[in-house]
C-alpha cells in the first residue's frame, strides 16, 4: 500500500504535516453503487453532489458510479440521466472536461432487488471497474430507496460477495432516513444492516448534520469563552428549535400520509439539533467522542407526564401561501380525506441533567407555515432586577441567541439598547452574523460534505444506531398517545390556515408556561 494512502480511504501528501488544513482531504481510489437512481433524491441531491465534488477536485480521477434500477437502459442512457441531473441541480458551474472524466466511470446495471442474475452482473461490473478504473475494491452502496427494501438489497450484496471487502479494501453502505417508523422497526432495520456490515461501515445520512450552520453550533460553543459560561439553566429560560416549511406535501402523498411531521423531522433532524445544542464538551472532535456526548443527552431527555398539555399537532387547511391560494392537506391528491396524519407537530421536552434541569426545549415543525426557516433560539432569562421605570422597558423582551440554519445562514444576538434621545427608553436590537457577509467561500451542499466524509471513512456527522434508537424512545410515547386519541375519536389534528404559524393548540402549549413561539 502506498505511504500516501490512508486506512480510511483518503489520500494525503506524505511530504506535508497531516494536521495542515490548508489542503483538503481527497478521497482515495473508490466507486459508488447507487440504488434508486430514478428517484428525486438521486437526481436532485446525490448525482449533483458527486459532480460538485469532482469539480472541486475532491474525487479521485478513476471514481466510478454504477446505477442500479428496474430500467432497460444502457450505460449511455444512464450517463444522460446523470448529465441532466447535474446540469439542472449542481451547485458549481458545469465544466465539460470534468464531466468527460466523470462520465468515463458511469455504468448501469438493470434489474430488480430480487434478481440474482442482476446482482451477479453488478459484481462483475464492480470487478471490471477495479481493473479499468483503479478503484482498488473500495465501493460504497448508496441505498436511496424505501427502507422496506433495505433487507432485500443488503441480503443480495452479502449473497453475491459484494459486501466482502478483502484485506486492503473497504465496502460501505449508506442509508437515508427514515430509519424505521418506530423503535421496534428501527431495531429490526439496524439488525438487518449489522448482519451484513460492521458498525463502522454503516453510514446513516441525516443531511441536516452536513449543513455548515449545524456544524457551527459546535464551533461557536466550544471555540469561544463567550457563550459556555451562560449555556446552562442558571441563565437560559428555554430553547426553541423550529423547522418550518412554506410548501405543502406536493407529490409526496404516498410517502407522507401515515408518516407525518413528527416521524419525518422531529425524530431525526430536530432531536439531532437538540443533542448538539445541549451536549457537554467532547474530549475531541471525532466520531466516538461526539457520539458519546450526544447519546448522554438523548438518554437524559424525558417527556412531561401530561402529553395532552405538552404536544400539539395539526393539518394545514386551505388558504394563501406566497400570494397563491393553496389547497388544504386533506384536499391534496393522494391523501385519504379521513387521514389523521399531522402536517404540523410540536412537543415539549425536558433534559434531566445538572446543566439543563428546569429548562424546557420546545421543538416544532410544519408545512404551509409563514415562511421557510430552520433555526435554534436560545432564550435567556430576564434580568433579575431592572433599575428603570416600567415605561422605559415596556418594549424590551428577553435576550436571545438565534442560530439560523437556513435559508439565511448565520446567527443573531438580541439584546436591549437605549433609544437615542433624552428619555431612558430601552428596546431590542440585533447584532447579526451572516455567512455570506463574513466569508468569501460559498458553503458546500450538505450532501457534498456527507458523501465525501463517507468515502473518506470519516463518520462524525453520521448518527449510529444507538442515537437512532434513543430518538425513537423519546418520540414513540407521543406517537402512541396520538394514535390512542385517533382510535377513541378524541382531539384529531387541528386545522390551521395555510400561511399561518400553526394550530392554536401549539400557541396554548407555550402560553401555559408563560412563553410564546418566535415568529421568524
Amino acid at each position: 500500500m502506498s505511504p500516501a494512502k490512508q486506512a480510511s480511504g483518503g489520500w494525503t501528501n506524505p511530504l506535508r504535516d497531516p494536521q495542515d488544513r490548508r489542503l483538503p482531504r481527497i478521497a482515495g481510489p473508490c466507486g459508488m453503487v447507487l440504488f434508486g437512481v430514478t428517484g428525486d433524491l438521486s437526481r436532485k441531491k446525490v448525482m449533483p453532489a458527486i459532480y460538485d465534488l469532482a469539480n472541486r477536485g475532491l474525487l479521485p480521477p478513476g471514481f466510478s458510479l454504477v446505477g442500479f434500477a428496474r430500467r432497460d437502459w444502457a450505460d449511455q442512457d444512464f450517463a444522460q440521466i446523470v448529465h441532466d441531473a447535474v446540469k439542472a441541480n449542481a451547485r458549481t458551474e458545469f465544466r465539460e472536461e470534468v464531466w468527460e472524466q466523470l462520465s468515463e466511470g458511469l455504468r448501469f446495471v438493470p434489474g430488480n432487488f430480487d434478481d440474482d442474475e442482476a446482482f451477479d452482473t453488478l459484481r462483475r461490473t464492480v470487478e471490471e471497474l477495479d481493473q479499468q478504473r483503479g478503484t482498488d475494491g473500495n465501493h460504497a452502496f448508496y441505498l436511496a430507496i424505501p427502507p422496506a427494501f433495505f433487507g432485500d438489497v443488503v441480503g443480495q450484496l452479502r449473497e453475491h460477495g459484494l459486501a466482502d471487502s478483502g484485506t486492503d479494501a473497504w465496502r460501505r453502505v449508506v442509508v437515508e432516513k427514515p430509519f424505521g417508523h418506530d423503535l421496534e422497526s428501527a431495531q429490526a432495520l439496524n439488525q438487518v444492516l449489522d448482519d451484513v456490515f460492521p458498525p463502522g461501515s454503516i453510514f446513516r445520512i441525516d443531511h441536516y448534520l452536513g449543513k455548515e450552520t449545524v456544524q457551527n453550533i459546535l464551533a461557536m460553543r466550544f471555540a469561544n469563552t463567550l457563550f459556555e459560561p451562560i449555556w446552562n439553566a442558571n441563565y437560559v429560560d428555554h430553547v426553541q428549535i423550529t423547522m418550518a416549511e412554506d410548501v405543502g406535501i406536493g407529490g409526496r402523498a404516498g410517502y407522507y400520509d401515515g408518516i407525518g411531521a413528527a416521524r419525518d423531522v422531529i425524530q431525526n433532524h430536530l432531536l439531532q439539533l437538540l443533542a448538539l445544542v445541549a451536549m457537554e464538551e467532547p474530549t475531541a472532535f471525532d466520531a466516538e467522542a461526539l457520539r458519546i456526548e450526544k447519546q448522554k443527552v438523548l438518554s437524559s431527555v424525558v417527556l412531561p407526564s401530561r402529553l395532552d398539555l405538552a404536544t400539539a399537532r395539526g393539518q394545514y387547511a386551505p388558504g394563501w401561501s406566497g400570494g397563491v391560494q393553496v389547497p388544504g392537506f386533506l384536499d391534496e391528491e393522494g391523501i385519504d380525506p379521513h387521514s389523521t396524519t399531522e402536517s404540523y407537530a410540536a412537543v415539549k421536552l425536558n433534559i434531566e441533567n445538572r446543566r439543563w434541569a428546569g429548562v424546557p426545549f420546545y421543538l416544532r415543525t410544519g408545512k404551509r407555515l409563514g415562511r421557510r426557516v430552520t433555526e435554534v433560539a436560545i432564550v435567556f432569562k430576564r434580568a433579575p432586577h431592572l433599575p428603570f421605570s416600567p415605561l422605559s422597558t415596556e418594549e424590551l423582551t428577553s435576550n436571545a441567541l438565534v442560530i439560523r440554519v437556513q435559508p439565511d445562514e448565520g446567527m443573531t444576538l438580541r439584546f436591549g439598547s437605549k433609544v437615542p434621545g433624552t428619555q431612558m427608553e430601552i428596546r431590542d436590537v440585533n447584532m447579526d452574523f451572516a455567512y455570506g457577509g463574513s466569508f468569501t467561500e460559498t458553503s458546500p451542499e450538505a450532501y457534498e460534505r456527507l458523501i465525501l466524509d463517507m468515502l473518506l471513512g470519516d463518520p462524525p456527522l453520521f448518527p449510529r444506531h444507538q442515537e437512532v434508537e434513543l430518538s425513537w424512545r423519546i418520540l414513540d410515547p407521543v406517537l402512541d398517545f396520538w394514535a390512542r386519541q385517533d382510535e377513541e375519536g378524541r382531539t384529531p389534528p387541528e386545522p390551521y390556515p395555510s400561511g399561518s404559524w400553526g394550530p392554536a393548540s401549539a400557541d396554548e402549549m407555550l402560553a401555559r408556561d408563560g412563553r410564546a413561539w418566535r415568529r421568524p
